[in-house]
This record gives C-alpha cells, structure tokens and sequence, in this order.
C-alpha cells in the first residue's frame, strides 16, 4: 500500500519523496530480487549479491512501481516486472564492464575486477536467463514481448556502440541511436509494462511508453554530461572514463562539430586513441564551445517531452511523482 502524505507538488519533490510514495513496493521489490538472486551455486550468490548490493539509484524498478500506481493498478505482477527491469539492467552492467574493461563502478570495484571477466559474463548470463523465468511467471505474452524485445534491442545498442568507438566521425544522430537502445529502451520497457498490468489500453501504453523512452534519454545524456564535469567521488567512477574508452558521447561530439579545426583536430586525436593523455586539452575545448552547456539542453528538452507525455494519465500523487523523476534526471550531479 502507498504512504502518500500530504500532496506535495512535482516542481517540490525530491528523489527521496518520490520512493516515499512507493516505500513498501520498494521493500517488496528488494525482497523479490534477493529471493530470485538465490543460486545453488555459491559462485553466482556471492557476485549476484555483490552487483545487486552495490547501490545504484533503483531508478527503474521505482519507474515501474510508480507507474503501476499512477494507472491504478491494484495486483502484484509490478513488484515481479520491476524486479525483472533491475536484473536485465544488472546483466547489462556486468557485461558492460567487462566490454569496457571498468575497475571502478559506484565508487567500489567492479565485479570483473574482483572475480575475473569470465564469471562476470556468465553471471550476467544468469541474471538474463532469470529474469526470462520471472517472466513467465507473471503469464502475459504481451509483457514477455515487450521484455524480449527490449532485450534484444538493449544489445543491438551495445553492438553499436562497439561500432562508433574510437570513430571521430560518429554524428549526433548515430549517437542517439545508441543511447535509445542502450539505455532509454529500458526505461521504456518498465513504463510500458506498467499500462500493460493496468489494462488500460494502446493508447496510454503508448504514451508511458514515450515518457519512459524521453526519460531514460535524459538520463543518458546526463550521464555522458557528468563523465565532463562531476567529481569521481559524486560520480563513482573516474572522470573521463568514455574518453579513455574511445567513447564519442554527444559533449565531445558536439566540440567537435563547432570547435575550430586545431580544436576539432584535437578531439579527433583524442577519441582515435583513446586513453586520457589529452584529457586537460580536451576538457578545455569542451569548456570553451560550450558542449556541456548544449548536452544539458538537450537533456532538458527530452525530460520536457517526458512529462508532457503524462498527459493521458489522471493526475495523482503517482503521476506527479513521474512529472518529478524526469525533472530531478537532469537536475542530479552523480
């Protein structure tokens, strides 16, 4: 059951008053990721918990559950989805970090990094392989579906980030092509699953479904914003990590295309090789063209979009909750 209190207005609401909303759902979610993270083989326990254990905003399982709640949803299947969304999610990181080669992720050390590469990847294969069970357990094809579809999307946009990696050429274009598959899609997917449990038609799951897309841009795009500009300590990894990967996320994208060619030679130079030899110089093109200022913009036009896209939805203590968590996405400095 909720625990809204008084209405507290979305401009107002705090990341913390949004979980508010939804405290015991969130508990319940907890619960349900521990109970389907347990494994007969104490190898994928101690690095399933490890991940799971390590934090993270939640911010997706949170979307799913307040979602629900905003479509009036009153069964249970949204505690099961949202924790299917954190363990596909989860799957991704372990991947990712081994594709990337990461030590650091939230400010500790990476699973590869404590217990090698290959039980990463299959751990990750585990948390796939569940939260495929999980679905059927919650026994609506249309869920399974989108869930599918979404998986396999998520690692299209893996590939294709592979493909832009250390290419100066990659276009603005091509990079949101990216992040839509890679990490918005995600967001979509929970959203969406939500208007699916509520039965409330085509044209609300279609709406979440664009609310959740714009939103999970947002978020990627502050992400590769604060890659520039947060402290490791906020940020839990080190600065300049897509730098040092090859990475052309859209602030080095953007000094690119406006700075001035000994500016523009630089940055070529720097995502060809990779590496942070070049890091003070680049983060001063960045600076000077005014390439964060534009990501930010860019962040803030999707969250816009997110929230007008809640238009379909009757307001509520949970819709206006929604209305915050696209506001607070690009508002965060971690």
């Amino acid at each position: 059951m909720s625990h809204a209190q008084q209405p507290v207005p979305d401009t107002a609401m705090t990341f913390a008053d949004v979980a508010d909303l939804v405290r015991d759902d969130l508990a319940a979610v907890d619960e349900e990721i521990r109970r389907q993270l347990h494994s007969d083989v104490a190898l994928i326990d101690q690095v399933a918990q490890y991940i799971i254990a390590s934090g993270g905003k939640r911010l997706r399982p949170l979307l799913v559950v307040v979602a629900a709640h905003a479509c009036g949803y009153t069964g249970r299947d949204h505690i099961k989805a949202a924790a299917i969304i954190e363990f596909i999610h989860t799957a991704t990181l372990l991947h990712d970090d081994v594709v990337d080669a990461s030590a650091l992720r939230r400010g500790q050390e990476t699973a590869n990094t404590v217990w090698g590469n290959e039980a990463s990847v299959l751990v990750g294969d585990f948390l796939y392989s569940r939260a495929f069970q999980m679905m059927v357990q919650i026994d609506s094809m249309r869920v399974m579906q989108i869930l599918a579809d979404a998986t396999n999307m998520i690692a299209e946009g893996e590939v294709l980030q592979l493909v832009n990696c250390h290419d100066p050429d990659t276009t603005e274009e091509q990079y949101l092509r990216v992040i839509q598959r890679k990490t918005a899609k995600l967001f979509e997917a929970g959203v969406q699953i939500a208007g699916v449990l509520a039965e409330l038609g085509d044209e609300v799951e279609d709406q979440l479904a664009r609310y959740g897309r714009h939103l999970g841009t947002a978020f990627q795009l502050i992400d590769d914003l604060l890659d520039y500009s947060a402290s490791p300590e906020e940020l839990g990894k080190n600065i300049g990590d897509d730098l040092s990967e090859g990475k052309p996320t859209l602030p080095l994208i953007y000094a690119m295309r406006t700075g001035n060619a000994a500016q523009a030679g630089l940055m070529r130079e720097a995502v060809e090789n990779g590496g942070l030899d070049l890091i003070r110089e680049v983060m001063a093109v960045i600076e000077s063209t005014g390439a964060l200022q534009y990501t930010a913009g860019r962040a803030r036009n999707e969250a816009e979009a997110a929230e007008a896209s809640l238009e379909a939805i009757p307001d509520s203590a949970y819709r206006r909750g929604l209305s915050a968590l696209a506001r607070l996405s690009v508002e965060r400095s971690y």
